[in-house]
């Protein structure tokens, strides 16, 4: 599924409905260029869990947990580990009773979680406001996943 968007308002919208569909143990791996808006996304994401503390990215501190939201959310960026995820117990968290979001998650390699939500946000090269939010299921619950979004996603239309 593709999404054009043509702000950050919009951005936060969709996301906002991923957070209110998401079941625990949902992990979505956010991938796109620097500035693409994949804090953006986690932050609509963490509103849409009911989460209104401030987000911040994880860039240095590779894990930020919030747990006053509907679900907790665990937001990480592996931007800067290369290769020490092993050593980072990660399972534990796609695996727990919240939802993962894994910022530059594809360079988890073979510690990719086997089931996931595949989040590709694309900038617009013409009009920098503008993004496809690309999304793709990786195993049966992130399809449940998706097939949630899509459903409340139609709801809103």
């Amino acid at each position: 599924m593709d999404i054009l968007i043509s702000n950050s308002g919009e951005t936060e919208a969709i996301a906002k409905i991923i957070g209110s569909t998401a079941e625990p143990g949902d992990t979505i791996i956010l991938s796109g260029d620097l500035g693409a808006g994949k804090t953006t996304m986690t932050k609509g994401i963490a509103l849409g869990l009911g989460i209104d503390q401030m987000i911040k990215s994880p860039t240095y501190t590779i894990i930020r947990e919030y747990q006053q939201g509907r679900l907790p959310l665990y937001h990480m960026d592996v931007y800067r580990i290369e290769g020490a995820t092993d050593d980072l117990g990660l399972d534990e968290y796609f695996e727990g009773d919240g939802l993962s979001v894994v910022e530059w998650g594809k360079l988890l390699g073979e510690f990719l979680p086997t089931d996931y939500l595949d989040i590709m946000i694309e900038k617009d090269l013409e009009n920098l406001e503008k993004r496809t939010i690309s999304f793709q299921a990786i195993g049966s619950q992130a399809q449940m996943f998706l097939e949630r979004i899509q459903k409340k996603m139609e709801e809103h239309a």
